[in-house]
């Protein structure tokens, strides 16, 4: 049986991606900031093609996704963002309803939209996955718009 199969490359030129970022515990999301740009760049995209909103917190982050998506003006979004554990079930509560969001805006608008929210039980954790160790959430995220936006081209 012979099938069409599609799959996006990781050429990020020609693209225009946004990007949502939370100013709280910004000593992380710069972190992110940076691996994600630094993705799209390597990739092949022109800095004037990446546009940043910083937001105060990452349940402030779908809301901006939402207006940026809708604009259509972007192939794929990227939000970040660091929420830590801490005392309270606050942190996870966050980043659900976060998540979700995210996930219906990308629905609803037809842009994607990557989750490049690290959600951490905590600081070491996401210290880890802000850019040592671990890897950068920011860079893989950027990586996942990237392919998702040339996917999107082809369908």
């Amino acid at each position: 049986m012979k099938y069409k199969e599609l799959s996006g490359d990781l050429t990020a030129k020609g693209h225009k991606f946004g990007i949502v970022i939370s100013r709280f515990n910004d000593f992380l999301t710069k972190q992110l900031l940076q691996g994600a740009v630094d993705c799209l760049v390597r990739h092949g995209a022109d800095e004037v093609d990446i546009t940043v909103a910083w937001v105060p917190g990452a349940y402030e982050a779908p809301l901006a996704v939402s207006k940026m998506a809708a604009s259509k003006g972007y192939s794929a979004m990227v939000a970040l963002g660091a929420v830590v554990q801490g005392a309270t079930p606050h942190a996870g509560l966050i980043n659900s309803q976060v998540a979700r969001a995210l996930a219906q805006i990308a629905l609803e608008t037809g842009v994607p939209v990557i989750d490049g929210v690290v959600a951490a039980d905590n600081l070491e954790q996401a210290i880890e996955r802000c850019g040592t160790k671990s890897g950068n959430r920011g860079w893989s995220a950027a990586q996942a718009a990237i392919e998702m936006a040339n996917l999107m081209k082809q369908m």
